[in-house]
């Protein structure tokens, strides 16, 4: 019996062919499974990640809540026309701290991984006011109600240790200064004394020009403004090509 004779059995032959169909995805799954059992990370380790500031994580489970991610997917894939519009590609790691990850293909407004720092403080209070003042084109809602919401700072240490439960290297000190380390960040003429040490590349800084109160848009900026700010691009760069 030659090959396609076989074939042709296996295919008219509803039995045979559902149990080959399961042995090749046995086959398959053991080959893709079998090896994560032996490495300790799947991750790659890049320097300069750290655990979100308390603002920075009340600013995410905003950009959350407020559906954000419905339209803005936070993830550059390695193809030319992506990294030559937004940036380097996206890399495992920084997401690592991210519950849930933002990652995703929706995209009816730009990629936000790396958006940090492209705008000013000021461009983002007023896109997020009335985006079709910046962007004539837009269709994004208007949120101009984060501006005059002001933000619970009590539940800051429960955040963080909610997050500690599922691995986000959070120390007792950072959730023992959390509420205060929140408000410090966007008020940095009271103490910030060990806001700096705690956290790596923060921005201390009013986020919404509005110098007597925190606000829900303090924390949305804070935490828009960080995005793909963390990893030096150059020295992974480097580092890759030395490989």
């Amino acid at each position: 019996m030659s090959v396609l004779d076989k074939h042709a059995k296996l295919e008219r032959n509803v039995t045979l062919l559902f149990v080959w169909s399961l042995v090749a995805v046995l086959i398959g799954g053991i080959v893709e499974i079998a090896p994560l059992f032996y490495i300790k990370n799947t991750i790659e380790k890049v320097e300069g990640m750290r655990p979100y500031t308390p603002l920075e994580l009340v600013g995410r489970n905003i950009y959350v809540r407020e559906g954000c991610y419905l339209c803005h997917s936070q993830m550059i894939r390695p193809f030319r026309d992506e990294v030559e519009r937004y940036g380097h590609y996206s890399l495992a790691a920084e997401s690592m701290y991210d519950h849930p990850f933002q990652w995703g293909s929706k995209r009816t407004g730009p990629d936000l991984a790396r958006v940090g720092g492209r705008y000013s403080d000021e461009w983002h209070v007023q896109h997020l006011i009335d985006p079709k003042s910046v962007v004539p084109e837009s269709i994004m809602p208007t949120y101009s109600f984060l501006a005059k919401a002001p933000l619970n700072t009590k539940d800051a240490a429960a955040h963080l240790k909610a997050n500690r439960a599922v691995g986000v290297p959070y120390t007792d000190e950072m959730i023992e200064n959390a509420s205060a380390d929140l408000e410090a960040q966007a008020n940095p003429d009271t103490d910030t004394s060990g806001l700096e040490e705690r956290y790596q590349k923060i921005s201390l800084r009013n986020f919404d020009g509005q110098a007597d109160q925190l606000t829900e848009m303090d924390a949305l900026i804070a935490y828009l403004q960080m995005l793909g700010t963390l990893v030096d691009l150059e020295a992974y760069k480097q580092n890759e090509n030395l490989r």
